[in-house]
């Protein structure tokens, strides 16, 4: 038992220590966005479900934090504040699929065309969940989601939803970034974004190490129908949510799981259902329920979900009829052991530019807003 348990963990920790630099630089460039891109106007800039409402959504939520917890909090206060509940749902879904530091990670662990397939099948993905809502979403639905949203029951991350540090002033976007303003602002959203998601991150790399070393390949197989070529590609959609809801791990968190889930055989379709799923896991689920009452918690639930095996379908054939899918499935799950290569290289030049981070973070007042993460700043009941 001991011996299968420090499997686990020494395979848990080779992921960690793979995707340790691209993480790094994910953060860090999605802190830069933030310090320049205001959440300010958000809600006037989505004042309905028109395309041009949910192009707007679709790019602030590229250019947010990639926490789940963080994108569930942000859209709720959106909503209250006056914007549509179908363009925050947009924004809410591309702020944890459209983002840089998932497509960096997907790039290192997996390949290029499970980025490609990220980025392509997301705005499919919002696009059938808006026609989704206006076929089924009632004006009543959304009326007592509002008053639901309105009494302020605190999720997760209320907190670092308030805390808009971003930089309007001072000259052009680099003299912005590169201001004393700029710099402490890119570490607070560093630090707060690292503080969002270690515990997703941990909880994937765990699971996924768990997985890799105790579940064997036949099992995969089996589950997922690899001997059924056909039925595996229509399978894969359909179970990928499912595998996510009851995984607990969302954000980033669930790539190192999703490289395990591709080895083991699900289909391509799958993998990136699975990945898309990240906003419908448990814990989650009950916030909506909390933010909106229980039965748009179910409404979510089930349109966010046939929105997610939609656009997996579509990405499957596409990318199959394409030619762009893999054949081999060799996802990075580990490494033998960690050598001097370029990952080490490129772990250490990326740790000492997070330690600066950091530094500045704990000189500028970060720790007290670190403690606030969890609370809302200040009431914004309606």
């Amino acid at each position: 038992m001991i011996a299968a348990i420090l499997n686990a963990l020494g395979m848990a920790f080779a992921m960690g220590w793979e995707i340790l630099w691209p993480l790094i630089l994910g953060f860090a460039l999605s802190a830069v966005v933030q310090a320049v891109v205001s959440h300010a106007e958000m809600s006037r800039l989505l004042p309905d479900d028109k395309p041009r409402s949910i192009a707007i959504a679709l790019a602030l939520g590229a250019a947010s934090s990639s926490c789940s917890y963080a994108a569930v909090a942000l859209a709720r206060s959106t909503f209250r504040k006056g914007a549509d509940f179908t363009a925050a749902m947009a924004f809410q879904l591309a702020s944890t699929n459209l983002v840089i530091e998932l497509g960096i990670i997907l790039i290192v662990l997996m390949g290029w065309q499970f980025a490609l397939a990220e980025f392509v099948g997301a705005p499919i993905m919002v696009a059938v969940l808006v026609l989704l809502f206006r076929r089924f979403l009632s004006s009543k639905m959304v009326r007592e989601a509002k008053q639901q949203a309105d009494r302020g029951i605190g999720g997760r991350m209320e907190g670092h939803v308030d805390m808009d540090m971003v930089v309007t002033e001072g000259g052009s976007l680099w003299e912005r970034i590169a201001s004393d303003e700029g710099l402490t602002a890119i570490s607070h959203s560093f630090v707060m974004d690292w503080a969002s998601v270690w515990l997703d991150i941990v909880g994937g790399l765990l699971i996924a190490g768990a997985l890799a070393a105790w579940v064997p390949q036949a099992f995969w197989q089996s589950f997922f129908l690899v001997e059924h070529p056909i039925l595996a590609k229509l399978w894969g959609p359909l179970i990928g949510p499912l595998v996510a809801i009851v995984a607990f791990v969302c954000s980033v968190g669930n790539i190192p799981l999703a490289a395990v889930l591709w080895n083991g055989g699900i289909s391509f379709g799958g993998v990136i259902a699975f990945i898309f799923a990240d906003l419908i896991v448990l814990p989650i689920l009950d916030i909506y329920r909390k933010y909106y009452g229980l039965k748009m918690a179910a409404f979510l639930l089930i349109t966010f979900y046939v929105s997610m095996a939609v656009a997996a379908f579509v990405v499957e054939f596409v990318f199959g009829a394409l030619s762009l899918i893999p054949q081999a499935r060799k996802a990075r799950v580990i490494e033998a052991s960690i050598t001097w290569n370029y990952t080490t290289w490129l772990n250490i030049v990326f740790l000492l530019l997070a330690a600066l981070l950091v530094w500045r973070f704990m000189r500028t007042g970060g720790p007290a807003m670190l403690r606030m993460m969890n609370r809302p700043a200040h009431s914004d009941h309606a």
